[in-house]
């Protein structure tokens, strides 16, 4: 009976957390073509909205392809992000983990002519490393995660701006005059770029590569890692109660500095999906700001509630609405009404567990109720009974 208890009362906390993330997206697309009202009311409908509901499909086969290569890395971010929030952890890191990885995966495909497989194992270690930073400070000075990985978010693109283009290590020197690190540019690069087995000709691209896949059996990884083996376990234990933990014998600090490191090697890898993919390229001296990539995936990992498996999900269909925003006719309105869309889902996602309760209420409140009450009654009749 406790087990039937136990697997009903999971199937409605996943079911009602999957009804709250979709009343934030309906809310977020409601609120996205009030706004496409707003400034065009005129092609709010054919213009504008359904471009955006129909994301990569409007221009298939092309667009689904473009969709799937973008989501690769959102799949990654997105599962940084949620892997601290199962350990108690917020990083916020993750764009300048992202940063370190890209440029340890081009580094290694540009520089040294390397296999992609080992640009991605460079990317991944260079993003762990500079996660592990804030979880060294985080267990060893009890300084808050979130300040420690902010900061090192800039500290990381400047670092590696410099790198590139400074006059010390002269990285760069077979793109100073263009500036960016693209592999298409380099000759004999078919070796350093993720394969694409077919994918490419079949969606009509020249970036479909098989990172989704790899993406995808990452995502189902990491869950088994957390909810099946006993170092998954422990990492989430020290998140719930770090005293606790330790008292149960768990070694806290070490626990605390995987969490952060696996999570900064998972954006790094992510990185490493995204360019070696030959998507675009990466031009940092040029750009002020961090990659988006990084600071979406707290939009993926929000809207999947922290699951690895909801985070593949939520990052197709982030990058669905940003693709779909991408081919908005620019006559009528700015692409950026995508990122608005995207922003709203993510603030209500902040009240996720406000709609959640709502649900439940509205969907088992009456069920749940009576079993309370039907399990109550035999106590006080013990009671009378002991009292006789």
């Amino acid at each position: 009976m406790n087990k039937k208890k136990l697997s009903h009362t999971g199937m409605r906390s996943s079911l009602t957390s999957v009804l709250a993330a979709l009343l934030c997206i309906l809310i977020g697309l409601v609120c996205g073509y009030l706004v496409l009202l707003a400034i065009n009311p005129a092609h709010a409908w054919s213009d504008g909205f359904v471009r955006i509901l129909k994301g990569g499909f409007y221009d298939a086969p092309y667009g689904i392809g473009k969709m799937l290569a973008n989501g690769a890395p959102l799949v990654m971010t997105g599962l940084s992000v949620a892997f601290a929030f199962k350990t108690g952890l917020f990083n916020i890191g993750a764009a300048g983990q992202y940063t370190l990885g890209a440029f340890g995966a081009l580094y290694c495909a540009i520089v040294l002519h390397l296999p992609w497989y080992v640009g991605l194992l460079a990317a991944t270690i260079m993003g762990g490393l500079w996660g592990a930073i804030p979880g060294i400070f985080k267990a060893y000075l009890n300084i808050n995660e979130v300040i420690t990985s902010i900061m090192f978010n800039w500290i990381g693109l400047y670092l590696v701006n410099e790198i590139i283009y400074g006059n010390g290590m002269g990285v760069m020197y077979d793109s100073r005059n263009t500036r960016t690190w693209n592999l298409r540019r380099l000759e004999g690069a078919e070796g350093t770029m993720i394969p694409d087995f077919g994918l490419n000709k079949v969606f009509q691209t020249n970036s479909t590569t098989i990172a989704i896949f790899l993406a995808v059996i990452v995502a189902v990884l990491i869950w088994v890692i957390l909810e099946k083996t006993t170092f998954g376990y422990e990492l989430k234990a020290v998140g719930l109660n770090k005293n606790a933990a330790r008292y149960a014998g768990i070694n806290e600090k070490k626990n605390i500095i995987l969490s952060m490191m696996i999570a900064g090697a998972l954006a790094g890898f992510g990185a490493g999906l995204f360019y070696l993919s030959g998507v675009s390229e990466w031009n940092p001296l040029n750009s002020t700001s961090l990659p988006a990539m990084g600071f979406n995936g707290i939009s993926v990992a929000l809207l999947a509630s922290s699951n690895p498996i909801a985070t593949i999900f939520s990052a197709i269909f982030i990058s669905h609405i940003t693709v779909g925003g991408s081919f908005l006719s620019t006559k009528y309105y700015p692409t950026e009404v995508a990122d608005l869309i995207s922003g709203i889902i993510i603030y209500l996602c902040a009240f996720s567990m406000l709609f959640r309760g709502k649900i439940h209420g509205l969907l088992f409140g009456g069920k749940r109720a009576d079993k309370t009450n039907v399990n109550a009654e035999p106590a006080p009749a013990a009671q009378k009974k002991e009292g006789k």
